[in-house]
């Protein structure tokens, strides 16, 4: 009998941080599964989103393309008809496609719910929503089928949708098959701006961790921002790995479990409004780094894969790792070379992102620096870049991981800034080909307060407090 090649299966949390997870340092034993997998498999370390907006990220995940050349720059805007994606590719190959959960990439001119089968990136099987916040809540999940006809799941909604997945696996478990199962959680649920996680599970975590982010910059909000939701999202996580926990389970008990990829990541993070006026679209790492574990065949045992490493490079790494062709025209790159140790000598040490909708701003990340710009003139909704940015932020990421001292502008790291202008020229050039003014910031010596920019320039150093509460 001819092996089948392998079963993929992607996992995609909704705004879920990097530091919520036990592989990356959280002391709240909320992901006992993710921890595991990251034990058994390969944990991508510095895992970036291309764009910390859902939409964007979404385009890239599924095209291994940057969110300004799929042309979904933005939320709705609808992913291009006839684009590559993991799904076509796949698909073409003889997989059997599956997508559950929500979409986020039909665009604004169609309802919550149905997507047209011409907008599902090539997904046969469908049982989704494309914004599946407006027509879902905690314990009442409507997702739509292949005809566009509304289901209605059992159980809490991250359940319901593991549930269904499981289902998905073991009707199909005998053929190659994709299943890309996208989960709300730990998204807030918009309507009522609450994290609604299962009765029990916010108060076993609240209280329990705060990160230094959100201890120095929160609360802010009149409902007590960070400190009051914590528990609820943390709590909405849990439940989470408990479901992929399930997932696998089905996974062994069908005999599959050493014959499947399964990649967890999410498409950004949350700062919990203590940036901006939303949960994400700045540059900081707790809006754009996200978690990222993959095992199975290729991945069991790849130990760190150190980063930073673009999200963008999913779709590419997945192809690969069933040992098809990349197509032409996705610009992410492989991680299968730096599984184990491994390098890869053609990948840049930075990684490119882009921001929009709170601003049209760009930002480059390297092992020790980020540093971002903003397009002081530019319609965030309406335009995908710009042709002059100013710097905004520099931050050494080794000192300061939480990133609560903005070092731009300082002469002492003029020569720093320089060199991180020209890597972020060089990735415009490369995926945007656009090679736009940079203007410097003003200049300022350490004995110099000035106001941040986390928000743009709305919080003064003064009311800035450092450190765990």
């Amino acid at each position: 009998m001819t092996a089948l090649p392998p079963r993929v299966i992607v996992v995609l949390t909704d705004q879920q941080r990097w530091d919520t997870t036990g592989a990356h340092g959280n002391p709240a034993g909320v992901t006992p599964e993710f921890d595991r997998l990251a034990r058994e498999g390969t944990l991508v370390e510095r895992a970036i989103t291309p764009n910390p907006v859902c939409a964007p990220a979404r385009s890239a995940l599924q095209t291994g393309r940057w969110p300004t050349s799929t042309g979904v720059f933005r939320n709705g805007l609808p992913l291009p008809a006839g684009t590559p994606t993991l799904a076509s590719v796949l698909g073409t190959a003889g997989y059997v496609t599956g997508y559950i959960g929500k979409w986020h990439l039909a665009g604004e001119d169609g309802p919550d719910g149905p997507v047209p089968p011409e907008r599902r990136g090539g997904y046969a099987h469908w049982l989704a929503s494309d914004r599946l916040e407006f027509t879902s809540d905690a314990h009442h999940t409507v997702v739509y089928d292949e005809e566009g006809e509304p289901v209605r799941l059992p159980g809490y909604r991250s359940d319901a949708l593991v549930d269904a997945a499981i289902r998905f696996v073991a009707d199909h478990h005998d053929r190659p098959f994709l299943l890309f199962l996208s989960l709300l959680e730990p998204h807030h649920q918009n309507a009522t701006d609450v994290y609604p996680a299962p009765p029990g599970y916010r108060e076993r975590y609240q209280g329990t961790w705060l990160p230094p982010d959100l201890a120095a910059l929160g609360p802010a909000a009149p409902d007590g921002g960070p400190h009051r939701h914590l528990g609820g999202y943390l709590g909405q996580i849990k439940r989470v790995d408990e479901g992929v926990g399930r997932l696998r389970d089905a996974l062994r008990s069908l005999g599959i479990e050493d014959d499947t990829v399964l990649a967890w990541t999410a498409d950004h993070g949350s700062h919990f409004r203590t940036r901006n006026a939303e949960y994400k679209r700045s540059a900081h790492e707790a809006s754009v780094r996200v978690p990222w574990v993959l095992t199975g065949p290729g991945f069991r045992g790849g130990g760190l894969v150190r980063g930073p490493v673009s999200t963008v490079d999913l779709m590419p790494t997945l192809v690969d790792a069933v040992g098809l062709d990349v197509p032409d025209g996705v610009e992410g790159r492989s991680l299968l070379p730096l599984v184990g140790g491994g390098r890869d000598p053609d990948r840049p040490d930075s990684v490119l992102v882009q921001i929009s909708e709170d601003r049209v701003g760009r930002a480059v990340v390297t092992e020790r620096w980020k540093y971002a710009v903003t397009a002081a003139d530019a319609d965030p909704w309406r335009d995908a870049a710009s042709d002059r940015y100013h710097e905004t932020e520099l931050y050494d990421l080794a000192a300061d991981p939480y990133e609560l001292e903005n070092l731009a502008g300082l002469t002492s790291h003029r020569a720093v800034a320089d060199g991180l202008r020209d890597a972020l020229a060089g990735w415009l050039l490369r995926v945007e080909g656009a090679d736009p003014v940079i203007e410097a910031a003003p200049p300022r010596t350490l004995d110099q307060r000035r106001p941040d920019s986390f928000d743009g320039g709305s919080v003064p150093w003064e009311g800035v407090r450092f450190g765990h509460r």
